[in-house]
């Protein structure tokens, strides 16, 4: 059976190029998540020759990253080529301000790095999992393209993010409104799958508010979060689901105001140097003699 979850790349590609323009004034939300990523690996020491910006939007956390690791290449990589080409207006100027050339851009999916194996210490990626498919395929390329010792640091949403939309489209039980978002627990099991160590998850909640159910659509429309799952509507929504949603959401009203939930979880973990095998696939123990 199909998977009514399952994302349409292209769905997902087209509506982040079309938000390119809109997005920073939108993203408030990621802005602030992306402040706390950066707050936690102040606690880690690295030195990374080349870091992997996986998703990397307009290009903020690129800049900062070259800022903090000022001796390493960043590789800005994202889905939607209009993304890019913001990310290529602010880099241009960070090339004029401090002379560096040491930024290259990619167009591509975080499930198929077109990326050398074992070429970075750092991979970071905000806000940008939960478009993919496939978990186990992006930490598995996540691992394969990082070099042993490196690191993946992450965050993606978790599944209480819009609750309180997803429970209001019930109004149209027939299709899908919302995407899955996985749990904090399932994505520490796939990075254990994919060959990472020492994984360390945790979660944060935030309560954005709005005077109206349009006022949601227009902040997730005006960063590229459209609906993008096969089970999606393929047609107009009438004014009777519009008036059904409203209906539904009025339940959550507080204060005066509209809450959107966003369940935020963040992750890091690292690539193990690799174990020596023998020929026979054994790993050779050396035993010590007591004195």
């Amino acid at each position: 059976m199909s998977d009514v979850y399952h994302l349409d790349k292209a769905r997902v590609r087209a509506s982040f190029d079309r938000a390119a323009r809109t997005y920073d004034a939108a993203a408030v939300l990621q802005a602030e998540v992306r402040t706390r990523m950066f707050n936690r690996l102040e606690l880690v020491k690295i030195a990374p020759q080349a870091i992997l910006d996986a998703g990397c939007g307009t290009g903020h956390a690129s800049i900062t990253l070259a800022k903090k690791f000022d001796k390493s290449r960043i590789i800005l990589l994202d889905i939607a080529m209009g993304m890019l080409k913001q990310a290529t207006t602010r880099q241009n100027w960070f090339k004029r301000s401090l002379g560096l050339t040491r930024q290259s851009l990619l167009c591509a999916d975080i499930e198929n790095l077109p990326i050398q194996s074992s070429s970075t210490g750092l991979v970071w990626s905000n806000l940008v999992l939960q478009w993919c498919n496939d978990l186990d395929l992006v930490f598995q390329e996540a691992h394969r393209v990082l070099q042993p010792e490196g690191l993946i640091m992450f965050s993606t949403f978790g599944p209480d993010t819009l609750k309180e939309l997803r429970l209001a489209a019930n109004a149209d039980p027939n299709h899908v409104h919302v995407s899955r978002f996985i749990d904090m627990h399932d994505i520490g099991d796939a990075l254990i799958r994919a060959g990472f160590t020492a994984p360390v998850l945790d979660v944060e909640h935030f309560v954005l508010t709005y005077d109206d159910v349009i006022g949601v659509m227009r902040d997730l429309k005006a960063i590229g979060a459209h609906n993008a799952t096969d089970g999606r509507s393929r047609g107009l929504q009438g004014k009777g689901f519009l008036k059904k949603l409203t209906e539904n959401y009025e339940q959550f009203r507080a204060n005066g105001k509209l809450p959107a939930t966003f369940e935020v979880v963040y992750g890091h973990a690292w690539k193990p140097e690799p174990k020596f095998q023998s020929a026979d696939g054994s790993v050779p123990i050396t035993m010590y003699k007591r004195k």
